[in-house]
């Protein structure tokens, strides 16, 4: 049976982030991931982990002006060394909540630049990113994102994903593979993650459409689920949709899907 995280990004809304914690562990979630833990000092973040016994599976990395509508900043080529700066703050938070893999996201192309010149840009960062993750025992992950929640996203299909990633040339960069976003762009979802499986760390979930519970939309997730344990999956699967009521009440999709956090 999958195991599941809880994405405190975007479950539990009805709390204030840093009481999303405790609220996941309630209802049984065993690990937790976000956007990112940078509103909070690491040793406050560090200490919620700790007191109510979840794990960090997941965050990423610094990912520009979120409020002002900046989706990473990993394609961006008057970004650079802000990138590198991130890389290193996302080291320190990683270290301090036990983290193991963090998601780069490419970010929204800029107007009129080349494609093949962005892709360039990603590749250099993820090169100089993946041998400094790498030597503190952490994985790098890049996530496709549809372009129609964000507009313009540059990397938007799995195979966009790998052919940077190979660009870049080192062994320590995975796929984040999202259901839902895939589904969009691209759908055939079981074969495509049997396709990659070995270079996919992580997977998150979310239904079509309206990115709400499972259940709600057209994708099969007990087929999916099972495909999962039949495929041999030992990742984490987030849960990383939009509750269409209060979080905890809306978890009985586990129930009825034969699985459990």
């Amino acid at each position: 049976m999958p195991k599941f995280s809880a994405n405190l990004s975007m479950l539990y809304p009805e709390h204030a982030f840093i009481d999303r914690f405790a609220a996941a562990a309630a209802d049984g979630f065993r690990a937790v991931e976000y956007l990112g833990p940078y509103d909070h000092p690491p040793e406050d973040v560090a200490a919620i982990l700790r007191q109510t016994g979840l794990q960090q599976i997941l965050f990423n990395l610094p990912s520009g002006d979120w409020a002002a509508g900046e989706r990473g900043i990993l394609c961006l080529p008057d970004r650079r060394a802000e990138f590198r700066e991130g890389v290193e703050t996302a080291l320190r938070y990683a270290a301090a909540l036990g983290c193991r893999q963090v998601n780069a996201l490419a970010g929204i192309a800029p107007a009129g630049m080349d494609p093949v010149s962005l892709d360039q840009v990603m590749a250099e960062n993820l090169a100089y990113a993946a041998p400094r993750l790498a030597d503190a025992g952490i994985r790098l992950l890049v996530e496709p994102i549809n372009t129609r929640d964000i507009p313009g996203f540059h990397c938007a299909r799995v195979d966009h994903a790998l052919r940077v990633m190979d660009m870049a040339g080192h062994a320590n960069l995975w796929l984040q593979y999202d259901f839902y976003h895939a589904q969009i762009m691209q759908g055939d979802l079981v074969p495509t993650f049997q396709r990659h499986q070995g270079r996919i760390a992580h997977i998150q979930i979310a239904d079509h459409p309206g990115r709400h519970e499972p259940g709600t939309g057209e994708i099969n997730h007990r087929f999916l689920f099972a495909e999962l344990d039949r495929l041999g999956y030992d990742g984490w699967v987030g849960c990383e949709y939009k509750p269409l009521g209060r979080t905890s009440q809306g978890l009985d999709w586990m129930t009825q899907h034969g699985v459990a956090p």
